[in-house]
């Protein structure tokens, strides 16, 4: 059986809402609108990148890293209305630069865990976006709630994790694609289980439980069913689709593919906040790139803790002493 560490892909998904003790988030200052202008960038050798420069200059902007050094909750629901379908539409521009995405991804990250904790606003903020944004909204807070389900306990530590970039979005589909190819499990579901448990890979470290790689294999549960490396994105990918295959997920049944998370994960809001983050995925494909640019946030006794790619520490890290020292990555207070 695999034995998801839970503590905060994420998102993710998801997510202190997270099984594979993860997510992600930052802060940020900014006008309540969150639309504001980039700051002229350091001159820049490469033509790709200062090619994009005016274009920038013009666009309006996300409220949160890199773009901007802090991040602000916004303070009224038609604030979060308007930031989260700024956010949104850029993600879903095609001319959107790099760090533009990036900064929207983690916005709509942020927004969302608020949301989620200020259920009072979430009538008002659903009747403010636009249409084509209100089933994902749906999906974003039913997952987050799920998850947030799953932990029963918050560290008043920070794990001794190393947080690396991901694989490229188009590399990691690839990898999903070819799990549903050869065992019928949905490339979604495999995105989303990979999202929950890891961040897709961003979480280098082993669980409490003992739990490895992005698909947080038990040693005994790879033995049975992975082939190759278990740190490796594609084998750990198609080992989770192999196991979850064994237990019925592939059969096209939804009910076969519950019982199968429930192997994965034996707990309902796992679960439900997998195949809500899934159900993200099957509506929109496009959402796959944004998700996989969230950060990783972890849930402690005192709040959301942004971990950085690059954060790495080889022991715990008392959370206190963590937002003191980074007071930019503490990005909120639990509320419940």
């Amino acid at each position: 059986m695999i034995r998801a560490a839970v503590a905060a892909v994420a998102v993710l998904a998801l997510l202190s809402g997270c099984s594979g003790e993860e997510e992600r988030a930052s802060q940020p200052t900014e006008e309540t609108t969150g639309r504001h202008r980039v700051p002229d960038p350091p001159a820049d050798p490469d033509p790709d990148k200062t090619a994009q420069v005016p274009e920038l200059d013009s666009q309006p902007l996300p409220s949160a890293p890199p773009v901007t050094e802090s991040w602000q909750a916004p303070r009224t629901p038609a604030e979060l209305a308007d930031r989260l379908t700024l956010a949104e539409d850029l993600l879903h521009d095609p001319g959107s630069a790099q760090r533009v995405l990036d900064a929207a991804a983690f916005e709509t990250q942020l927004l969302y865990r608020h949301l989620a904790r200020t259920p009072a606003w979430e009538e008002r903020v659903r009747s403010a976006i636009p249409a084509r944004y209100r089933a994902s909204l749906g999906d974003h807070l039913t997952a987050r709630r799920s998850l947030r389900s799953v932990l029963t306990e918050l560290s008043d530590t920070v794990p001794a994790w190393r947080i690396v970039p991901p694989e490229p979005t188009q590399e990691l589909e690839r990898y999903y694609r070819d799990g549903e190819e050869e065992f019928g499990v949905p490339w979604e579901v495999l995105a989303a289980v990979n999202f929950v448990e890891t961040g897709f890979g961003k979480i280098r470290g082993t669980s409490v439980a003992g739990a490895q790689g992005p698909m947080q294999f038990m040693p005994e549960t790879w033995a049975a069913y992975g082939e190759g490396d278990v740190n490796d994105p594609r084998d750990a990918i198609l080992g989770a689709a192999r196991y979850l295959a064994s237990n019925g997920g592939g059969t096209g049944d939804p009910a076969d593919l519950e019982n199968a998370l429930h192997r994965y994960n034996n707990h309902s809001g796992y679960v439900q906040g997998i195949l809500a983050y899934a159900r993200i995925i099957e509506r929109d494909p496009a959402a796959l790139d944004g998700l996989v640019r969230w950060q990783i946030m972890y849930l402690s006794e005192i709040g959301d803790l942004w971990l950085p790619v690059g954060y790495e520490s080889q022991e715990s890290i008392p959370a206190r002493r963590y937002a003191e020292e980074h007071p930019e990555r503490h990005l909120g207070t639990i509320t419940n």
